[in-house]
């Protein structure tokens, strides 16, 4: 039916919206996804400050062996470490973080 729609020029013009972080017009482009943001960092922002809505893979809680403390990483279920800085400490220095 859609296609039917597209070929014939029955679908609806594609409207201005606004940006949903910043307000700003956004300019549609015919046949494409509806664009909600008119550049990436208002995308950024507005994802950050929603990230209650963010659809997450499964969590995995754990502690890092360097500093001890406890973090939930999200879909790297072989993940060990808070920071690349923690796993070289642990790994070369001995689990001493330096600087």
């Amino acid at each position: 039916m859609k296609s039917f729609c597209r070929r014939h020029s029955l679908a609806a013009p594609p409207t201005d919206s606004i940006c949903e972080q910043c307000g700003r017009p956004i300019a549609q482009n015919p046949g494409r996804k509806r664009k909600r943001f008119c550049c990436d960092a208002c995308r950024n922002k507005w994802w950050n400050s929603h990230f209650d809505l963010v659809k997450q893979k499964t969590g995995y809680t754990f502690t890092c062996p360097t500093c001890g403390k406890e973090l939930t990483v999200y879909g790297n279920s072989r993940q060990k470490f808070c920071s690349h800085a923690y796993y070289i400490a642990y790994r070369f220095l001995g689990g001493v973080r330096h600087g």
